[in-house]
C-alpha cells in the first residue's frame, strides 16, 4: 500500500475474519503480524492484531469498536522490548506519521506526538532554541514509551520535562493527564495498562542553540563510546538498584561475555545484551534471568527487568 497523504481504507486480508466492526476504518489492519522486524533484538512472534491508525480520530474509533474486548499494547521503536516467541495476544498499536509532530510554543513547550522520536524531540527543540530536553537525545524510543516509562538518561528523566499527556484509554476515551497524576518512580508510571499516549508536552527553557548542539553531540557521542549501538539489542536490561550500577554488579558477578543459545551479554556494556545473529526471544531472556540468579548468587541483590517482556512465550 503507497502513501499518497490521503487516509486509507483499513486493509485486512479477505480470508481473516475480524473480532470487530473493521469497516470504515481508515488506517492499516494486519492479522498475524510479524513483530521481529518492528523490534530492536529482531526476535520474537507475531502480533494477533496489528493497528496503525490513520490519525486520533481514527484511532478512538477503532478501540471503541474494540470495547475492552481484547488486550491492547502500544508499539513505539521496539527499543526496550523483548517479544516473546509465541506472540502478543490481541492488539499491537503502532503510530505512524500521524503521531509524529514536535512543535516548539512561544512558552517554551514542546507539543509532541507520540509517535516522535527522542532525537527528533530534541533536533526540534534545539532549532526552535528550547534547552533543557537534550537528554531525550540519548534515549532509544518515541514519547509515548518514554512517558509511560520515565525514560531517563545522563541525569535527567522525562518526570523533569513533563507538563501533561494526552492518553487515548482502551477504549477509546481520550483524557489529558498532568504530570502528577503518573505518580513516576524509576522507570515506572501509574498510566493503566492498554492506554496509548498520542502527544505530550514538555516544559524546556530558553537556550542558545549552537550550546543546545553541543550538548546533544556530547551525549550521542558518549553513547557510541559506551553502548553496543551497532548490534542487535534492546537497550539497558536491567534498573539500577539503589546506590549501585546494574552494570558493575553484571560485570563483578562475572558475566561479562556470557551467552545462552544466540544471545550474550555485550562485552562492551554488561548491562546490554545482544542478540549475535541466531537467538530467539527465550534465549535473550533466558540469559538476562541467568544474569539476575548469578548477580543475585554473588551480591544478595535482585536486579529488576528495564526492558519489557511481553507476548506468550
Amino acid at each position: 500500500m503507497h502513501d499518497d497523504g490521503s487516509a486509507p481504507t483499513a486493509e485486512v486480508e479477505e480470508t481473516v475474519t475480524t473480532p470487530f466492526d473493521a469497516q470504515g476504518l481508515r488506517g492499516k489492519l494486519t492479522a498475524n503480524a510479524p513483530l521481529a522486524p518492528l523490534v530492536w533484538f529482531k526476535t520474537g512472534g507475531n502480533a494477533d492484531w496489528l493497528y496503525e491508525p490513520a490519525d486520533l480520530e481514527d484511532l478512538r474509533e477503532f478501540l471503541a469498536r474494540l470495547d475492552g474486548t481484547m488486550p491492547v499494547m502500544a508499539l513505539g521503536l521496539g527499543s526496550n522490548l523483548i517479544v516473546r516467541d509465541g506472540g502478543v495476544p490481541g492488539v499491537v498499536i503502532r503510530l505512524g506519521k500521524a503521531f509524529s509532530t514536535v512543535e516548539a510554543r512561544r512558552d517554551m513547550v514542546l507539543e509532541c506526538g507520540g509517535g516522535a522520536s527522542g532525537i527528533l524531540v530534541s533536533s526540534r527543540a534545539r532549532d526552535a532554541g528550547v534547552a533543557g530536553v537534550e537528554f531525550l537525545r540519548g534515549i532509544p524510543g518515541t514519547v509515548g514509551g518514554f512517558v509511560r516509562m520515565n525514560g531517563g538518561a545522563y541525569g535527567r528523566e522525562v518526570a523533569d520535562v513533563l507538563v501533561d499527556c494526552d492518553v487515548v484509554l482502551p477504549e477509546g476515551e481520550f483524557v489529558t493527564l498532568p504530570a502528577a497524576d503518573l505518580q513516576y518512580t524509576y522507570r515506572h508510571s501509574a498510566l493503566p495498562d492498554g492506554a496509548v499516549v498520542v502527544s505530550a508536552r514538555f516544559q524546556g527553557r530558553e537556550g542558545i542553540p549552537e550550546e543546545i548542539g553541543a550538548e546533544m553531540d556530547r551525549i550521542a557521542n558518549a553513547r557510541e563510546q559506551s553502548q553496543p549501538l551497532r548490534t542487535k539489542t534492546g537497550g539497558s536490561t536491567f534498573k539500577n538498584p539503589p546506590g549501585e550500577k546494574a552494570w558493575q554488579l553484571v560485570d563483578a558477578a562475572g558475566c561479562r561475555g556470557m551467552t545462552k543459545g544466540g544471545a550474550q551479554v555485550s562485552e562492551k556494556h554488561t548491562n546490554f545484551l545482544i542478540n549475535t545473529g541466531n537467538a530467539t526471544s527465550a534465549d535473550i531472556e533466558g540469559l538476562g534471568e541467568d544474569v539476575r540468579r548469578k548477580v543475585y548468587g554473588e551480591t544478595g541483590i535482585t536486579l529488576e527487568w528495564e526492558i519489557q517482556r511481553v507476548g506468550r512465550p
